[in-house]
């Protein structure tokens, strides 16, 4: 089969859209190789681990000790990660986690407590407004409230919190309030609705496909790289509310090249896997609307009851987004595939909490895998050709699913890919493959 290139500005949108760095400085230099300590007793002594081999590891060992494995979070500053265990009267778990190079820390809430006090929060507070997720850090569930959960609301949810006893959550409130972040924004379009793309896939059918929010096939089924431009790819499969929040988009033009890699400005980073997110892990998030931001995962198997309903499953992170991110990437400085932006609160003014799909599930259920093409496209714009992140300002605009038409529907900063303007703050990069 033959293979055309796209053109510069749809390789640009092929990775989820090109903007300038506002956190560029972090990502570089790449993350040093998991190693041991080289201590005589490294046997017992935690290991120095990267964060998605330390993702790794936390499987492995809630395999291996059962109930008495609590959860587990990333040591960014000692590159550890650390284990919460329930020993009980078998100490032997405690030498377990040890021996496979992990710190142990000894905690009073099981996961199935901790599971179990989630599943009360579902039953008497699903309310608009709320959030809950179990931040291993403090051995809790993180309860968060959005400034619409008032009155009695804030009674039910405070009442069913304290129903769990002080030592099971945490409640706290949000000065935003949670929504899905359509909008405004350059990478993606339909009707009225913006949305960013997350990261190229191949569909099951061999096809070149994209991932991107599931809350914004409500936009439309067939999207384009510009307002009321041609479409270039249709709605396959998609989810919003529910067990997630994520869509299968493919291409129209069985030729397109799809590469695996998301462009930031005047680099590229190479997306090698897709990985599961560990609590205390940095990541970095590209939206259409912000251009680049980081934080920390702050926790996993979130619920979030945004207006339109319930999502389960998602990552909690502190990096902030704002409308028109929705469905953009998040992944890591050494190239793993993370989530998909779903919603949140707050803006990166003031910052807020944010909500990730996770990719490894999106994959799975969809049946597609990560990656496709040869890598041209969106890699030839790096260093000088740069679709712009936006001159043009993101709307106010509604969630697609609302019925609104999201921002002021312009164009990516109003050019075409290669005029060399950029948002942010114009840091540069060198490359970093």
């Amino acid at each position: 089969m033959s293979h055309k290139r796209i053109p510069k500005r749809k390789a640009a949108i092929a990775v989820g859209g090109v903007v300038a760095l506002g956190a560029a400085a972090i990502l570089l230099p790449n993350a040093n190789a998991s190693q041991d300590g080289g201590s005589s007793d490294a046997a017992v002594a935690p290991k120095t681990l990267k964060a998605g081999d330390a993702s790794d590891l936390a499987s492995q060992l809630a395999g291996l000790l059962g109930d008495s494995f609590a959860g587990s979070y990333y040591d960014g500053e000692n590159k550890q990660l650390v284990v919460n265990v329930v020993p009980g009267d078998n100490n032997n778990v405690i030498v377990q986690a040890k021996k496979a190079g992990a710190a142990v820390r000894e905690v009073d809430n099981s996961m199935t407590e901790l599971e179990a006090g989630a599943q009360t929060l579902k039953a008497k507070a699903t309310i608009p407004g709320t959030s809950w997720a179990v931040d291993p850090r403090t051995n809790k569930i993180l309860v968060t409230a959005d400034s619409t959960v008032t009155g009695e609301k804030w009674d039910q949810l405070e009442s069913t919190v304290q129903s769990l006893g002080s030592g099971m959550a945490t409640i706290k409130k949000s000065a935003g309030t949670f929504k899905t972040f359509v909008s405004g924004g350059d990478a993606i379009f339909a009707g009225g609705a913006r949305c960013s793309l997350g990261f190229n896939v191949t569909a099951s059918d061999g096809s070149p496909a994209f991932l991107t929010a599931g809350h914004c096939a409500a936009g439309g089924d067939q999207w384009s790289d510009a307002q009321g431009g041609q479409p270039i790819a249709t709605v396959d499969q998609a989810v919003f509310p529910g067990n997630g929040d994520f869509a299968l988009v493919k291409y129209d033009d069985p030729a397109t090249q799809a590469p695996s890699d998301v462009n930031v400005g005047d680099q590229t980073v190479q997306i090698s896997q897709a990985a599961e997110a560990t609590v205390g892990q940095q990541v970095f998030r590209m939206g259409s609307t912000t251009g680049l931001a980081d934080g920390q995962v702050l926790g996993l198997n979130a619920t979030v009851n945004y207006p339109e309903g319930t999502v389960t499953g998602l990552i909690q992170t502190n990096v902030c987004a704002e409308p028109g991110d929705s469905g953009g990437s998040m992944f890591t400085q050494d190239g793993l595939a993370i989530g998909l932006t779903s919603g949140g609160s707050g803006d990166c003014t003031s910052g807020g909490e944010t909500f990730f799909q996770p990719v490894t599930t999106a994959l799975e259920a969809v049946g597609a895998t990560l990656g496709a093409g040869d890598g041209a496209g969106a890699g030839d714009q790096a260093g000088g050709e740069q679709a712009g992140a936006g001159d043009q300002g993101a709307g106010d605009g509604q969630a697609a699913g609302d019925g609104q038409d999201a921002g002021d529907g312009q164009e990516a900063g109003g050019q075409d890919a290669g005029n060399g303007q950029e948002a942010g703050t114009g840091s540069e990069l060198t490359e970093t493959h």
